[in-house]
C-alpha cells in the first residue's frame, strides 16, 4: 500500500527538531532508521500529517566513554555499534545482540535509539538494556531528564518517553572487566523477531556469582527482567543444576502471545531454554 500523503522535515540541529515536534505536536512522527514506522504507515496504521527526520541531526550520533560509562548517540546504527572497538573492548554483549538483529541491510540503517523508543517487545535493545542496566536521556520542551531502562518500557509499543520528547543517548555503565555476557536468540529465519531471547551479564567472585541480571525479549509485553532468578544465583556456584533452577524462574515470569512463531507454551520453554545457554556461555566467558 502507499502511505497518505505527509509533509517532509529534515532538521539539522536538535533545538531545530524540538522545535518542529513542539509546533505540530500529535500530527508528527519522528523518523530515525524507519524499519517500524514506513512500514506502518503504509499499512495507514500510522498516518502522520508531518514526518521529522532526525538522521541529519550530529549530536545524536557517536560512541564515547565518559569515565565509567558509555556514551552512546540515539541515532547510531547497529552496524556502527557491531564495529566499534570501544564496544568490543568494554561491552561485548551490546555487541553481540546487534549482530543478531535482522539482517545487514536493517543493520546500516536501523538505529538503536529507534530500536528502544519503539517500545516493541519483540525488538532486541530493550532487554539488552535491562541487562546492562543503561538509562535514557531524553529532551523536551522541559529540558533533559534520564530515565533508567528499568521502568522506562510500560506496555507493547509504550515508553516513559513524553510526546514532546526526542532521545538523544543511551548511558550504559562500563560492565566489571572479565564479566560473563551473552545473548540468545531464537528465531525461525534470518531477519526474523526471536521466538524467545535472554541477555545475560555475569560477574563471579571466587567462583561464585557476585553479580548477574537477566532479561528475556518477545515474552511479555515488555521486556522482562528475571529477578528471581536473578536472586537464585547470587552468591553460589553457578553448576548445571542451580542453572537449570534459574531458568524454570525465569519461565515463570513469561507471558508471550501466541503467533506465526509458536504457541505460548513454546515460547516460554523456548526462554527457559535461552536462558540456560546464555548463563551456560556467559559462566564460560566469566571463568
Amino acid at each position: 500500500m502507499i502511505p497518505r500523503q505527509f509533509e517532509y522535515h529534515a532538521p539539522q540541529t536538535l533545538p531545530d527538531a524540538l522545535g518542529l515536534l513542539k509546533q505540530f505536536g500529535d500530527e508528527a512522527k519522528l523518523l530515525a532508521g524507519g524499519h517500524s514506522l514506513l512500514p506502518m504507515m503504509k499499512l495507514r496504521f500510522a498516518q502522520p500529517e508531518h514526518l521529522i527526520d532526525l538522521s541529519k541531526i550530529a549530536e545524536l550520533k557517536g560512541i564515547r566513554q565518559d569515565g565509567d560509562t558509555l556514551l552512546i548517540g540515539a541515532m547510531t546504527t547497529e552496524n556502527e555499534i557491531i564495529w566499534s572497538q570501544l564496544l568490543q573492548n568494554k561491552c561485548p554483549l551490546l555487541v553481540e545482540g546487534a549482530r543478531q538483529i535482522s539482517d545487514p541491510q536493517v543493520r546500516y540503517k536501523g538505529t538503536i535509539g529507534g530500536d528502544i523508543a519503539h517500545g516493541d517487545p519483540g525488538n532486541d535493545h530493550p532487554a539488552l538494556m535491562l541487562a546492562l542496566d543503561a538509562s535514557f536521556a531524553l529532551r523536551g520542551a522541559a529540558g533533559e531528564r534520564v530515565v533508567p531502562a528499568e521502568g522506562f518500557f510500560v506496555g507493547t509499543y509504550e515508553t516513559a518517553m513524553k510526546p514532546d520528547e526526542i532521545m538523544t543517548q543511551i548511558r550504559v555503565p562500563v560492565p566489571a572487566q572479565g564479566a560473563g555476557y551473552c545473548y540468545a536468540k531464537l528465531k525461525r529465519k534470518t531477519g526474523d523477531f526471536a521466538a524467545a531471547a535472554a541477555a545475560v551479564l555475569l560477574r563471579l567472585k571466587g567462583g561464585v556469582v557476585e553479580h548477574v541480571r537477566i532479561a528475556l525479549t518477545n515474552v511479555g509485553p515488555t521486556p522482562l527482567r528475571a529477578t528471581r532468578a536473578e536472586a537464585l544465583l547470587r552468591g553460589k556456584k553457578p553448576d548445571d543444576g542451580l542453572i537449570v533452577q534459574a531458568a524454570g524462574l525465569a519461565m515463570s515470569i513469561c507471558a508471550p502471545s501466541a503467533d506465526q512463531r509458536g504457541d505460548a507454551e513454546y515460547k516460554t520453554a523456548m526462554a527457559g531454554e535461552m536462558t540456560i545457554r546464555a548463563l551456560t556461555t556467559a559462566r564460560q566467558r566469566a571463568a
